[in-house]
């Protein structure tokens, strides 16, 4: 854009034009530019872009009028006179020389106010579409309560006739809540404010709410405007991030908790007790797939590893338990006034167990939430199952021996002495330990290979465990060795065992290297009598005394042990108990008469 203003002719030297703060040049008659400051040097001088020479070009043509008509010129340069130069806007005024010798060429940079400008007429125009999208009601109330104007209604499945002249409360999801509508009848600015409205259909519907009041000019209120957003969606959203948070919250404070302890058992005891907790039941209980189970029977599928809470336990467990097997993650029902939810604890991606908890139908159903967190403590609960069948195997493995599974060395010792310990509190009770040894085994070996002698080793573990109650002792010392704890066991009672396995122990001579030499079984017995009370050492020297003075007498036969008081008292020449009086050899056998 170009404009004129007559002013005087200007007469300037080159030092002038290089003390102008601004962009400055004297340009010729010709259009040469023949001084200019550094700005305008660094605008045309050594420049080969287009934007340049076009500016030039326009310059030129402003001042051959400038010139003869020795007036001040206006140039405007902008993108539209000149593509090149982009958004940058610049002022250029030319004023003409004395003498008609060319023109001063003063030049403003105008890019900022342009800029500034064109960003308060987007400012503007952003300002109104956000205020016209960010409300999703706008509305306006008079003096007497009712809406006077509703733009948005459909939002709400209404159109703005179904509002206007009616009350706010009566779209309020509680309409007698008075303090809901309070920014429909604001009397001070509001904002932020929580309004629970209803939609046509029934669905409640949450507004955030800003209001300002409407005075009069006497300051008489008329009324109040506001506008509303629709919030829902991120209520609910807040909702389910808040209950999330909660059940993650709960996950990692179960899964602390029962991961403190050390031992395995313990951390399920933990687990249970939390857990039931947790989700406020009357019960809890975590199985293990019991490893002998077999699909074909519904008996004993689950076995139960731990338990909380209250005694009373629904009967319809276990169907619910072995529905888990179909791949459910998790089940529910209701039975005999139980609600019964439990869930499917897993290691590998294969069932290991199951978690359950119930409690009346009086209370509360089971809510998502907890279908949730039971869900994700199962998992950890199905590593912990997983940890203790490891733990349970290991311990199998450090207590029995690898052939027989008999109990080996150690695991006899230690459980020998709590039961010991028991017999000394108690002060009443006799128990017999037996010392068994394989006579002529390693000719079994040496003639017949190892393989036949791990055969006779174990029909050696089926005659004393057939000779044995359950809840006697039998471990395999090592090599050949054997010992047997009986509790409750008296002198009769343990000879009488003895002569038992003595008799049935003639089943291993078919396992004989030698037909001279057959493999026999010799028993030493020490029995514990409350009456003479002696340390475990001591009861361990007597048994193993008694058990090589049959080896010394001929082997295959049994020996008992005498008393600590008899020991003491009997003369050199009396017999030990369990020999022959007449002989002073061990008893014959009952079956062989050897």
């Amino acid at each position: 854009m170009t404009s004129s203003l007559l002013l005087p002719a200007v007469n300037l030297d080159a030092t002038a034009i290089e003390s102008f703060p601004g962009m400055a040049l004297l340009m010729s008659t010709k259009g040469e530019i023949v001084a200019a400051n550094a700005r305008g040097r660094a605008l045309f001088s050594g420049s080969s872009d287009g934007g340049s020479e076009t500016i030039l070009a326009l310059l030129r043509a402003a001042l051959f009028r400038c010139v003869v008509e020795g007036r001040c010129i206006r140039q405007d340069i902008s993108a539209a006179a000149v593509p090149e130069v982009g958004d940058v806007r610049l002022d250029f005024l030319l004023l003409p020389l004395s003498d008609s010798a060319g023109a001063l060429v003063l030049a403003r940079d105008q890019t900022f106010e342009h800029r500034l400008h064109q960003a308060l007429i987007e400012s503007r125009r952003r300002y109104k579409d956000m205020v016209l999208v960010a409300s999703d009601l706008a509305w306006e109330t008079t003096v007497d309560g009712t809406f006077a104007f509703v733009s948005g209604a459909e939002k709400l499945g209404y159109q703005a006739a179904d509002l206007v002249g009616h009350q706010p409360q009566a779209f309020m999801l509680e309409p007698e809540d008075t303090d809901a509508a309070m920014p429909f009848t604001a009397r001070l600015p509001l904002d932020n404010v929580e309004v629970w409205m209803q939609r046509a259909d029934g669905r409640p519907v949450c507004m955030i709410t800003a209001a300002t009041p409407v005075y009069g000019t006497k300051g008489d209120w008329l009324g109040a405007r506001g506008v509303c957003h629709d919030v829902t969606d991120q209520r609910e959203r807040d909702a389910v991030l808040a209950r999330s948070r909660n059940r993650e919250r709960m996950l990692a404070y179960v899964v602390r908790s029962f991961r403190e302890k050390v031992e395995p058992a313990n951390m399920l005891a933990a687990a249970a007790e939390i857990l039931n907790r947790s989700l406020s039941a009357d019960g809890c209980q975590i199985f293990q797939i019991n490893p002998q189970y077999h699909h074909a029977s519904m008996e004993n599928a689950f076995r139960l590893e731990t338990a909380f809470g209250s005694s009373g336990v629904p009967e319809d467990v276990m169907p619910v338990l072995l529905s888990l097997e179909n791949g459910a993650e998790s089940v529910e029902t209701l039975s005999h006034g139980w609600q019964i939810l439990a869930a499917a604890t897993r290691f590998s991606d294969a069932l290991n167990g199951a978690v359950c908890l119930w409690r009346t139908d009086s209370r509360a159903p089971w809510h998502d939430d907890d279908r949730i967190l039971i869900r994700d403590i199962a998992r950890q609960i199905g590593v912990t199952l997983e940890q203790v069948a490891a733990h349970a195997r290991i311990v199998t493995l450090s207590r029995t021996d690898a052939l027989t599974g008999l109990l080996n060395r150690r695991a006899f010792n230690e459980e020998m002495g709590r039961r010991f310990g028991r017999l000394q509190r108690d002060g009443h009770a006799h128990a017999a330990l037996i010392y068994a040894d394989l006579d002529n085994f390693k000719l079994v070996n040496d003639i017949h290979g190892h393989k036949r002698g791990d055969e006779a080793l174990l029909k050696a573990r089926d005659i004393l465990v057939g000779g044995t109650r359950p809840t006697d002792l039998v471990a395999r010392l090592g090599g050949d060795e054997f010992a047997l704890w009986l509790d409750g066991a008296d002198d009769d009672v343990a000879t009488r065992r003895a002569r038992a396995l003595l008799c049935a122990a003639e089943s291993l001579k078919e396992f004989s290297g030698l037909a001279d030499r057959p493999l026999l079984i010799s028993l030493g017995i020490a029995v514990y009598d409350p009456a003479c009370p002696e340390s475990l050492e001591e009861l361990l020297a007597r048994a193993d005394a008694a058990m090589y003075a049959v080896k010394r007498s001929g082997k295959g036969s049994l020996r008992l042990a005498p008393h600590p008081f008899e020991q003491n008292n009997a003369s050199p020449e009396a017999p030990c108990r369990g020999e022959d009086p007449e002989t002073g050899n061990a008893p014959r056998s009952p079956c062989t008469g050897r």
